[in-house]
């Protein structure tokens, strides 16, 4: 990897810490689709577990329910963001071990877990190769993990709302995903893909719902005139349904498994 790539990485990996930081106080009042979403992965999960790391645990409700669901558990709760750890400690306090940390290098011994969990979190992974190999690498022989992430065309009428589709994020495709699965050696034990629309009364309220969670990247230029706020709701009305002005979430569910 070059020195140019190594300093690209790391600024994209400050970038989405402060965006995530910055959204850590009222994240938990936004994050509707969030919630539904890693709802998915619950009734999957083992019956017994003694190790657990939840991965991108955000402001710890994922964390904090894994805690309560395996009492006699060691539970690692890991995130870039350091306000979003802030605010899992002030809300959850010390029962759960708050980690910073990267995905890609977790901050683990090798076999050290028998559950890995990540609700939405992935899709802000540059290197979907890396986080695979590290999730091999602390697995433990017949660990899992359970995991929810995204696919491209996720918040697809944002993009046709605001013509901007380089503004959003652009996560790793499904054939890119299962080859980091194949290259780690992990194999998928269960997979789906779906689509899960939610729907908002207008614009303003379908940004506060991406904006409020950390989800938008920073884009250069971006000062909009009320023109282009009147044009991007104009177009966004086109897609209004008898729900509401609806988001699409291209989800990817997962379970791997390490061989015993």
């Amino acid at each position: 990897m070059s020195v140019l790539t190594v300093n690209s990485d790391a600024r994209w990996q400050a970038q989405i810490a402060h965006a995530f930081s910055r959204a850590a106080p009222c994240y938990d009042a936004l994050a509707t689709a969030q919630r539904q979403i890693g709802q998915r992965l619950w009734d999957s999960l083992p019956h017994n577990a003694y190790k657990v790391l939840d991965v991108g645990c955000g402001t710890g409700y994922w964390t904090q329910q894994l805690a309560e669901r395996y009492p006699h558990a060691q539970i690692t709760g890991l995130d870039l963001a350091p306000g979003m750890l802030a605010q899992a400690r002030q809300r959850y306090g010390g029962a759960v071990h708050w980690q910073q940390g990267d995905a890609a290098a977790l901050p683990l011994s090798d076999h050290s877990v028998d559950l890995a969990f990540s609700n939405l979190a992935l899709q802000w992974c540059r290197d979907i190769g890396a986080v695979m190999a590290e999730l091999y690498r602390v697995l433990r022989p017949g660990g899992q993990a359970h995991i929810t992430t995204l696919l491209p065309g996720t918040l697809e009428e944002i993009a046709f709302a605001w013509q901007r589709p380089e503004a959003l994020l652009q996560p790793p495709n499904l054939a890119s995903v299962e080859w980091a699965i194949g290259e780690s050696d992990l194999t998928i034990a269960r997979q789906a893909a779906t689509v899960e629309r939610f729907y908002y009364a207008d614009l303003q309220a379908v940004m506060a719902s991406i904006k409020g969670v950390g989800a938008q990247l920073p884009r250069a230029h971006a000062n909009l005139t009320r023109a282009d706020i009147a044009a991007a709701k104009a177009r966004y009305e086109q897609l209004r349904q008898p729900e509401g002005l609806p988001v699409s979430y291209r989800c990817l569910t997962l379970q791997l498994e390490k061989s015993p």
